[in-house]
């Protein structure tokens, strides 16, 4: 017989005469002549209840099963006599596929975050964590599909790169050299003598290889992971962490701002719709405002600021923020969750930043002092999507490479799209981990991945 998965029985309008459940054990409870075992297979929050009968000929066995024992069960599915469910399950056999031994960490009681990160291969098996990973999948699904909906065509840039998207050198670097013994040159490593021939690294974006591929396809996006070699133990930041990136030709700033906002919008009511069960615990156990922040984000339009006026805000606006507010800095989290939770209640996109403090490739303003920049800040969580339009004049990029210090010749096929055909062109880079902390009320990176990587942590 071929294996039922508990979401769909437990949405059948019907009785099923024979059905075979497989799954793990959350409880197990004995009334004088029969068994109730709960059962959760994974494909959804809820648990199915198991009746087995003390007749059954290994009954004696089934009293054995514990928290966390894996079984497979036979029977039929009947309208339920208890409360809270529409079908429970009447055995005609339970197969002990694995006991679990009584120190299973996992009983049936609340465990810490902190705890459970130490057991990252475990947790999964508990209904916070079964739900986070649930709703990651759906989300990644509904990315792909929003962007099908639009006529974006789906490409996959390189992990190795000999390129730093973002010019801050925190980049994790790859090589197949001996450690113990390096080969040198003019005192120094040599990496003529490496795999590659040169220094690689995992990529911190794919955005300059996106963008070729917008300037061929017209508008694409990549989804992946991306790399940042950067020591901060806060609960926003990981080393590895998945991105999605969008680049469109003959699109400018405004255009961008639409789609960021289009997108997050699409994304919480795909989840909405989708996720009823494992949106709803989270909205009663982990985040009491969940549902009205959701409903707050897609029920209103995105305040559009530009970044002098932001600045302008903080400055007025009589709070002590740990970090200062001046112009020509880069705003930090409780600057942004300021302007979204307090001062607009609402999402923000801030755009228009200074030149100094964006990287090379963001098209510079009239004014000659600011780049066609923005940021989506959404209330929770701060900045989600930071974007731009993208710098098309050979000339202009040319000279913020040289302000910046970068060589021109790692780039050189970069600048060679701006000779060939260049077009005004956009796009943004969205933390998919910040959008699942979003919609789920976590507030710490380490519980929307399944295996975290943070410095220290490299485990499991």
């Amino acid at each position: 017989m071929e294996r039922s998965k508990i979401v769909n029985l437990l949405g059948s309008e019907n009785q099923v005469d024979s059905v075979l459940v497989k799954g793990w054990v959350r409880t197990r409870r004995n009334s004088k002549t029969f068994s109730f075992i709960e059962m959760n297979d994974g494909s959804c929050l809820k648990n199915i209840q198991v009746i087995a009968d003390g007749k059954l000929d290994n009954y004696e066995e089934i009293k054995k099963l514990t928290t966390g024992s894996a079984a497979a069960v036979t029977g039929k599915m009947v309208p339920s006599e208890g409360g809270g469910q529409k079908w429970e399950i009447q055995a005609e056999s339970v197969e002990i596929i694995s006991l679990a031994p009584e120190d299973f960490p996992l009983q049936k009681k609340r465990h810490t975050d902190e705890f459970l990160r130490t057991i990252a291969h475990l947790r999964p098996r508990t209904n916070k964590y079964g739900a986070a990973f649930r709703i990651r999948s759906e989300l990644a699904y509904a990315i792909h599909k929003f962007f099908r909906e639009k006529g974006f065509r789906y490409i996959h840039t390189p992990i190795i790169t000999g390129s730093d998207c973002e010019g801050a050198g925190e980049m994790f670097r790859v090589t197949a050299l001996d450690l113990d013994n390096l080969p040198k040159a003019d005192g120094k490593a040599d990496y003529a003598a490496d795999f590659f021939g040169t220094e690689a690294s995992l990529t911190v974006s794919g955005q300059l290889s996106a963008e070729m591929l917008a300037l061929a396809l017209g508008d694409v996006y990549t989804f992946g992971p991306t790399f940042r070699a950067e020591n901060s133990n806060t609960s926003r930041h990981a080393a590895e962490f998945w991105m999605v990136e969008p680049e469109m030709a003959f699109c400018d700033l405004v255009g961008n701002m639409d789609l960021g906002e289009e997108l997050i919008q699409y994304l919480i009511r795909f989840v909405l719709d989708n996720c009823e069960d494992d949106i709803g615990l989270f909205a009663k156990f982990v985040d009491k405002q969940l549902m009205k922040t959701l409903e707050n984000i897609l029920n209103n339009e995105f305040v559009r600021l530009p970044y002098g006026e932001a600045i302008g805000i903080l400055e007025k606006s009589g709070k002590k923020f740990e970090y200062a507010v001046r112009f020509g800095s880069d705003l930090q989290s409780e600057h942004e969750r300021y302007i979204t939770e307090e001062y607009c209640k609402k999402p923000v996109i801030l755009y228009n930043y200074p030149e100094s403090i964006k990287p090379f490739y963001m098209r510079v303003n009239d004014d000659g002092q600011t780049v066609a920049a923005m940021d989506v800040l959404v209330p929770g969580i701060g900045e989600i999507i930071g974007g731009s339009q993208r710098e098309e004049r050979a000339d202009v990029l040319s000279a913020r490479m040289a302000e910046m210090g970068l060589d021109k010749e790692e780039y050189w096929w970069y600048l060679d799209s701006r000779r060939f055909g260049s077009v005004p062109h956009s796009g943004f880079g969205m933390g998919f981990e910040r959008v699942l902390m979003l919609m789920t009320g976590i507030r710490n990176i380490r519980d929307v991945i399944p295996f975290p990587r943070t410095p220290g942590n490299v485990e499991f």
